[in-house]
């Protein structure tokens, strides 16, 4: 039996009038979300969902990634921390969750590559999830940002399905890429409404031959102008790191530039390289270089004050085929923060080369940095930054609500 947050009941649907929905038309409204596991990572889908939460009961379905599964350390955490999610055991799901938000964990096999898993987890999966779902009235949305739902799409009792592409799964490091491109494209093929992320990510979805909205992400502005007060060593561990301290958050993987780093590193006379977040087999010589250290994951809330006592911000990405896809959701954190950014020259940061400094190779990015640790933010690069507050979360979630209950918008609108 699958597990369940918070009280089922609240993802009955409601009267929910919507952005230019008048109150005596407005219908009873829900969502479905399968995503990546609700709190264990600010996602994109996770910002755009708390903002509707106010006005749209939602269930959020966690998957169980979509990753190979293999004989690691990594591996074995996560096989734990799923489990917990299928016991019901508390420590396994966040202590609380927001109003009109239920967390469901279903069982699941944790392979989606050959027939036969895919039969077993189309059966696991619907028979969990059409029993929640078979006793709730009104329009049921069902969004997905993983393409591994593909054979769940027409077997559960919702109206209109929608894929929310955040990245290209068909290019990712360390995926069974040849299965997401399979599931994806079956994922397209069923799909009512079709999201992209970035620009890349829409023209790909084009060769479908359907419309394709852009929606890039958001930031909260205020969340990283106010950092928390300063605290002790043990509740900002970086402290104890020699300074300048040149930053950089999130999944640490083989989408990292060795090579940028290691030019940043034998250019540095001083300071840290600092690497913060969960590690999915990255390249083993990053760890190697001088002046890098590593910190795991840190909850949202910490950030603003890690971005706070940095000096740089950097993104040491490759230029791979996933990184041109990709619409980095720490792009516009970095940029709201009052600090220098130095980052890979990608389709997804060329737009915002007036507030930060792009790099097409090692040495550009050394000397990028360099730069930002002797003379700061310039004053050009803080005023074209203003316009970062007009990307707020509050107005891409409205953007999103009027795509997933398809109100009177036309193809390509939030481009």
């Amino acid at each position: 039996m699958d597990t369940i947050s918070n009280d089922s009941d609240k993802f009955a649907g409601r009267q929910t009038p919507g952005p230019g929905t008048s109150t005596s038309v407005a219908q009873e409204q829900s969502l479905l979300v399968f995503s990546d596991d609700w709190g264990r990572h600010p996602s994109s889908c996770q910002h755009l969902i708390r903002h509707l939460l106010p006005r749209i009961p939602t269930a959020w379905v966690n998957t169980i990634g979509m990753r190979t599964p293999s004989f690691d350390l990594a591996t074995v955490r996560r096989a734990v921390e799923k489990l917990r999610h299928w016991s019901g055991d508390p420590s396994g799901t966040p202590s609380s969750l927001p109003e009109n938000l239920s967390v469901w964990n279903p069982r699941m096999w944790p392979a989606f590559s050959g027939p036969a898993s895919r039969r077993l987890n189309r059966f696991l999966l619907g028979r969990q999830l059409r029993r929640r779902l078979g006793k709730y009235e009104g329009q049921r949305v069902a969004v997905t940002t993983v393409p591994i739902v593909a054979d769940l799409m027409g077997r559960l009792p919702v109206d209109r399905w929608v894929y929310y592409c955040v990245d290209d799964f068909s290019k990712w490091p360390g995926l069974d890429q040849k299965t997401m491109a399979r599931l994806e494209k079956s994922v397209i093929a069923k799909s009512d409404c079709l999201i992209a992320a970035s620009e890349t990510l829409q023209q790909r979805l084009r060769e479908s031959g359907k419309p394709v909205y852009l929606l890039t992400h958001g930031v909260d502005p205020d969340h990283w102008n106010n950092p928390p007060a300063s605290g002790s060593a043990t509740a900002r561990p970086w402290q104890s790191f020699e300074r300048p301290l040149i930053v950089f958050w999130g999944v640490i993987d083989k989408r990292m530039d060795v090579e940028f780093l290691k030019r940043l590193s034998s250019d540095l006379s001083r300071g840290t390289i600092l690497l913060v977040g969960p590690q999915a087999d990255p390249d083993p010589s990053v760890f190697e270089l001088p002046r890098v250290r590593v910190l795991p994951p840190m909850d949202y809330e910490d950030l603003p004050a890690l971005g706070n006592d940095a000096d740089v911000l950097v993104m040491p990405y490759a230029d791979l085929p996933v990184t041109r896809a990709m619409q980095p959701l720490k792009l516009l954190e970095y940029l709201a923060n009052q600090k220098p950014v130095v980052v890979r020259d990608l389709p997804a940061t060329r737009p915002w080369s007036d507030c930060l400094d792009l790099a097409s190779n090692p040495i550009q990015f050394s000397e990028g940095v360099l730069q930002g640790i002797t003379h700061g933010l310039s004053e050009a690069h803080r005023r074209a930054r203003c316009r970062v507050h007009s990307e707020s979360w509050t107005a891409r979630a409205l953007d999103f609500e009027r795509l997933l209950f398809d109100r009177g918008q036309t193809a390509g609108e939030f481009t």
